[in-house]
């Protein structure tokens, strides 16, 4: 994992790109890359290329970024890791290929130079990265399907930059910070920014799964190379019979974990008393990791409780003769590092605080990078939206489709039960959106519903965030092609939605902030190629039943019967008395938050339900 930035003066007319700007955007990023940092201009000066390095194949100088080809044709730069290099390497070397360095880096010019733009059909991995062909002037982007490695885009009609994050852009100096409405309303709805936009109107994601062009003539529009939901529609089509379906999920995973722990480098894990995680370290024992090194979180807040991790997490550490770590955070260590969590955030989330934690405490106990169990629930049914929507969609389908009665309803109960509307709107909102997928995942994420967030913002700018966000459309272009079963749909939402927008978002920030790369076995799509006959036959909680079988030694049974949890921390009673502390700070009238908005987020602190969202406080 590394930090990437780039200039490419593409107009004709465009002065050339400025050294000083590329360096400023690169050494921005300098958690994301500790072992190392490289710049490289093209020969006509139109392209710069700049790096932070996180080494973990090639340790040498070898591996250092931006890599030419040996011809110097073709320069890149590149974050993240591509795990089937090993098999690429061969088949390149077979074809009569010559490797210079043990690195995956290399691997992605040879496969550039043997099959162009089609080269990311072959990868495996989590990536980001620039390829300068110098023979053609022009510069490629890439982003790995799920959209685990982030790669920001600005683009001003004379030249591009980019960048792996979107404060490092902005720190370069020559993009606008002129707000994006949609960005920002879209976090307000959420609580995280929906890709492609950012805060920021000149700054967008490649989105993930696409590439991108860009030559003297412009940059190209971002093109699919892979879709979730086609993968998942063929996979319907060729149902895997009952009996099949664990077996089928334990080789699946067994094989991706293992292709995970590809490194120069010792990889720990992240390990709580969950199925997903703790199948992780027993998967990792059954490639040949042992001795594991696993960081569990604890907190006094939680000792004793069903929320105390740590015991049953310590059991299952033993299972597998793992180096368990077990790191105590408390209330004084989450104030001191508040203002460090927020600073890191490169976008605002209303999550994130666990996954600072543990990869501050992986680092503290000398690795550089760690498995996580995130994307089992996305994969394997395992959240509440895989029941929940379908059955809202039964009850309260008909009715939602019925134009103009939720409104109508909603109405007629504000001027009869105001209170109950103001404390219940999703209760009246399955009248107006559990008509279709989108509106009933809608109703399953959303921080708020549209209709509240004019009494929380400006009313203008909430009117031209929704009319350039369109939420509704853009959830239903996501599951475009239909995957043909209520599983896979919902798949696919979670995947690109929540999954993407908020966790794997948190995952990069959270982990580089510690120079930490964080794995993701389970977020991998030769995985779910493998898995997709099986997702759609899914039954409730086989599953993760199968998961947790999937190690020769299986989980304990405490671990399969403990109810989920989450990845949990109790930042709800820490939040409270720092919500109350900021309320008078937060700004008023700046269009991107408002305290009206700010207040109603942070009045859950103080109630006995609610989520901790660091987010209010991030703005």
């Amino acid at each position: 994992m590394c930090g990437i930035n780039g200039v490419f003066a593409f107009h004709p007319s465009a002065g050339a790109p400025l050294r000083d700007e590329a360096l400023r955007t690169r050494d921005a990023m300098q958690k994301r890359g500790s072992d190392g940092f490289g710049i490289w201009s093209a020969p006509q000066g139109r392209c710069i290329l700049a790096h932070r390095r996180l080494s973990f194949l090639d340790l040498s100088e070898r591996g250092a970024q931006p890599m030419l080809s040996a011809d110097g044709r073709l320069a890149v730069t590149y974050n993240g890791e591509i795990y089937n290099f090993p098999a690429l390497r061969a088949e390149l070397e077979a074809q009569g290929v010559v490797f210079r360095t043990t690195s995956d880096t290399e691997s992605l010019l040879h496969l550039y130079a043997r099959d162009g733009q089609a080269m990311v059909k072959k990868l495996r991995g989590m990536f980001a990265f620039a390829i300068w062909d110098d023979a053609r002037q022009g510069l490629f982007l890439a982003r790995d399907p799920y959209g685990i490695k982030p790669l920001y885009i600005a683009n001003d009609g004379w030249t591009l930059r980019f960048a792996s994050q979107v404060r490092a852009l902005l720190a370069g100096g020559g993009v606008s910070r002129d707000p994006e409405p949609a960005g920002v309303v879209g976090f307000h709805l959420w609580g995280s920014v929906p890709e492609p936009f950012t805060l920021y109107r000149d700054i967008r994601a490649l989105p993930a799964g696409h590439t991108q062009w860009i030559d003297r003539a412009g940059p190209r529009a971002p093109q699919p190379y892979v879709h979730l939901a086609s993968i998942l529609a063929e996979g319907a089509q060729t149902l895997l019979p009952a009996a099949q379906i664990a077996p089928q999920i334990r080789d699946a995973v067994r094989e991706s974990v293992a292709a995970h722990l590809l490194a120069d480098v010792e990889v720990g894990v992240f390990l709580s008393a969950g199925v997903d995680s703790g199948a992780m370290l027993g998967l990792m024992r059954d490639a040949g990791c042992n001795n594991a090194t696993a960081i569990t979180l604890a907190f006094a807040e939680f000792r004793g409780s069903s929320e105390d991790e740590a015991p049953l997490a310590a059991q299952v550490a033993q299972t597998y003769g793992a180096r368990h770590i077990v790191r105590t955070v408390g209330e004084t260590e989450f104030r001191e590092d508040l203002p460090a969590i927020l600073a890191a955030m490169d976008q605002p989330s209303m999550d994130g605080v666990n996954t600072w934690f543990v990869a501050k405490a992986a680092r503290e106990a000398g690795l550089k990078a760690a498995i996580s169990g995130l994307g089992g629930d996305e994969l394997l049914a395992g959240y509440a939206s895989f029941r929940d929507m379908p059955r809202w969609r039964r009850r309260f389908g008909a009715l939602a489709s019925v134009p103009g009665l939720g409104g109508l309803a909603r109405a007629v109960m504000s001027a009869a039960v105001p209170g109950f509307v103001r404390s219940h709107p999703k209760a009246l909102g399955m009248l107006e959106y559990a008509g279709s997928w989108e509106g009933a995942y809608l109703l399953r994420r959303g921080l708020f519903l549209p209709h509240e967030l004019p009494a929380l913002l400006d009313k203008g700018f909430v009117a031209e965030g929704m009319r350039r966000l369109r939420p509704l459309t853009q959830l239903s272009v996501t599951l475009s092609p239909d995957p043909h079963s209520n599983n896979g749909r919902i798949c696919v939402l979670e995947s690109e939605h929540y999954m993407r927008n908020q966790l794997l978002r948190d995952a990069d920030w959270a982990g580089m902030a510690h120079s930490l790369e964080i794995r993701t076995p389970l977020v991998d799509i030769a995985l779910l190629r493998r898995l997709a006959p099986a997702i759609a036959a899914i039954k409730p909680g086989m599953g993760k039943a199968a998961l947790a079988a999937a190690p020769s030694i299986p989980l304990p049974p405490e671990v399969v019967s403990r109810a989920k949890t989450g990845f949990g921390v109790p930042t709800r009673s820490w939040m409270a008395a720092a919500a109350r502390s900021n309320r008078e700070d937060v700004p008023e009238g700046k269009g991107i938050t408002s305290r009206r908005w700010s207040r109603k987020v942070l009045e859950t602190f103080d109630s006995p339900v609610g989520t901790p969202h660091t987010g209010a406080l991030a703005l």
